[in-house]
């Protein structure tokens, strides 16, 4: 992507660039030594990234300084934002775990195979629902 390509920084669209840039970090198969966490933790990342996109574009307001997808879903919905929303109650609160998880190990089972896949597919939903909203019939073709 040349520097003409790239979307104005702080845009909804750079907001999407991140978001899809995590959810390839997190989609990558873990080298040896690379915890599911921690690729989980980017799934989140990517899903924060692409609701907070949606709601820049909704509000043009600075996004909520803030992990938790519940939230950002609360403020999406005060927007008007499109339904359904992206992430079930207990998709966003699994994911915003993942943020924690990573920043503070904790006396917490390890994430298994399965974990990541379901993080990895909640993140999708929701980059998926924000292209739609940031740039309608466009989402998928990046």
């Amino acid at each position: 992507m040349s520097a003409s390509d790239r979307p104005e920084p702080g845009s909804p669209a750079d907001w999407l660039r991140y978001a899809h840039s995590d959810l390839v970090l997190a989609e990558t198969p873990p080298p040896t030594g690379v915890l599911l966490e921690l690729l989980c933790y980017h799934a989140q990342q990517a899903a924060e990234k692409a609701l907070k996109a949606a709601l820049l574009h909704l509000t043009r307001e600075e996004p909520p300084y803030t992990h938790s997808l519940r939230r950002l879903q609360q403020h999406l919905e005060q927007a008007s934002a499109p339904r359904p929303l992206p992430l079930s109650k207990e998709a966003a609160a699994r994911l915003t775990t993942y943020a924690i998880l990573s920043r503070y190990p904790a006396d917490v089972g390890e994430v298994d195979k399965a974990e990541w896949q379901q993080a990895i597919a909640d993140a999708r939903l929701a980059v998926r629902w924000a292209e739609s909203v940031v740039s309608p019939g466009r989402e998928g073709k990046s």
